[in-house]
């Protein structure tokens, strides 16, 4: 069966996320993370892809960013793949592969559902419950966004820079959003439409879609996510 075509647009937000082989682990110590973190900002810097949020979970990665090239996002992940497979090999002697296929992505709607995505990504620790709150893990973007704490894998969006006038009340409004809780049907809504491809935003946003691409887009299969799915 034929793959499923990806698209990606320059300068439009895009949730990324890829798995570990069979769903194992592809991180196993501290410093494992910080050779990914390390992977991805050279690896950033050189395709051009600008980073607003991520977190690295045991067997799985979500980026949310915004790539200057439409094929600014598959030399992410080329990139990464070379340079932080053969760290996993050597450091742990071990071979054959560390990532489930191809990495799944959709783009978003900045204006509807970047600062929802931005929630989703952050939270994953939490929903897995590694932690009772985002700011207790180290592995994601939250401490930065969220804190102020210094990141230089991180660009702030125009819809994150919106929230104040300065770094502060950006940060104040920011830990506010994490006070409600995403709805459980936007929750399945996002993850439904990053394991389709399916963009996501309004209809018009589609369209708009649609018409950069030069055809038409597959719709989500109907049904309700499992709840095993939300931290993922």
């Amino acid at each position: 069966m034929p793959r499923k075509p990806r698209f990606y647009l320059p300068g439009q937000p895009t949730h990324v996320m890829q798995r570990g082989h069979n769903r194992e682990a592809v991180f196993f110590a501290d410093q494992d993370y910080l050779e990914y973190l390390r992977c991805l900002k050279q690896a950033a810097d050189h395709y051009s892809c600008k980073i607003h949020a991520y977190v690295l979970m045991t067997n799985h990665v979500h980026l949310l960013l915004t790539p200057s090239k439409s094929e600014s996002i598959g030399q992410l992940f080329q990139g990464i793949g070379r340079h932080y497979v053969r760290y996993v090999n050597e450091m742990y002697q071990r071979s054959g592969c560390l990532w489930q296929g191809r990495h799944k992505g959709n783009l978003i709607e900045s204006q509807v559902y970047f600062l929802t995505c931005m929630r989703y990504i952050e939270m994953n620790p939490v929903r897995a419950k590694m932690v009772d709150h985002p700011a207790e893990y180290r592995w994601s973007s939250y401490a930065a966004n969220a804190l102020g704490n210094d990141n230089v894998i991180l660009k702030p969006h125009d819809e994150y820079l919106s929230l104040g006038r300065t770094p502060a009340l950006r940060q104040k409004a920011y830990q506010e959003l994490f006070d409600v809780e995403v709805e459980p049907g936007s929750l399945g809504f996002l993850r439904k439409s990053l394991q389709s491809g399916t963009p996501l935003g309004s209809d018009r946003f589609k369209a708009q879609i649609e018409t950069a691409v030069g055809r038409k887009l597959g719709k989500m299969s109907p049904g309700r996510p499992k709840k095993s799915a939300l931290s993922s």
